[in-house]
């Protein structure tokens, strides 16, 4: 069964709205595990709009499924990871005053420094994946770092497929074979919802764990947390 990590950056914006320390941030993290979630996701930036870098140290405190900390590998946060030694590290080549992450890493271009950085954290025993698009190139790059796996960046499938085109998932089709070929484990996440997971897991081989945040949590202001994440959950079963 394909896993489902939960971001919870959008559960810190709502707390960092008003300052203090509500919603509490640990206990909906914990709350997500005991509704099912086998994952915990997290993406701090420079700027601590949501997630903040002492969030990431303090979940340690509570997760019993895996912890996921995603993120541009800029020294701040390579210390971060080092520190803490989440289950995985996702390395996300967004900029600092990015809304949200819009483009995988070219792997090639940058293979030297992804290389250099997994390795590091691979010697204190993370798991490494980097964001790429379905492009099959970028994922032979992303092999040749030394990467334990990739995380497809599903923004395209999502418009595609809100768009009624179903060929969108071709290209992640293509991808998740060539991973596999090649002994890359797949992750995937990015605009995922509800409407478009249980096709996506269905059609993409081999698919060991989306990441889900946004929409997860908009859903769950009318469906509630709880069913939401069991609804997650049944889709990725099907």
């Amino acid at each position: 069964m394909t896993k489902l990590s939960v971001n919870i950056n959008k559960i810190a914006t709502l707390r960092n709205a008003r300052g203090g320390n509500n919603p509490d941030l640990l206990s909906v993290a914990s709350d997500i595990q005991d509704y099912g979630a086998q994952g915990i996701t997290v993406h701090p930036r420079p700027d601590q709009r949501h997630i903040r870098y002492q969030d990431a140290r303090d979940l340690p405190k509570i997760i019993r499924t895996e912890y996921n900390i995603e993120g541009n590998p800029n020294p701040a946060f390579v210390d971060l990871v080092l520190e803490v030694k989440p289950t995985q590290v996702t390395l996300v080549p967004d900029a600092e005053d990015a809304i949200t992450s819009n483009a995988g890493w070219d792997t090639l271009k940058h293979h030297s420094f992804l290389s250099e950085v997994i390795a590091e954290f691979q010697r204190n025993g993370i798991r490494t994946s980097i964001f790429v698009d379905p492009v099959l190139e970028q994922i032979e790059g992303a092999k040749q770092t030394g990467s334990d796996r990739i995380e497809l960046y599903t923004e395209s499938y999502a418009h595609q497929q809100q768009l009624g085109n179903l060929s969108g998932i071709q290209p992640f089709v293509d991808a998740a074979v060539l991973a596999q070929k090649i002994g890359l484990g797949l992750n995937a996440g990015h605009d995922l919802s509800l409407e478009n997971i249980a096709f996506f897991a269905k059609e993409v081989p081999g698919l060991l764990e989306v990441s889900i945040g946004h929409a997860l949590i908009c859903e769950s202001l009318y469906y509630g947390l709880e069913n939401v994440i069991g609804q997650y959950l049944s889709k990725l079963k099907a």
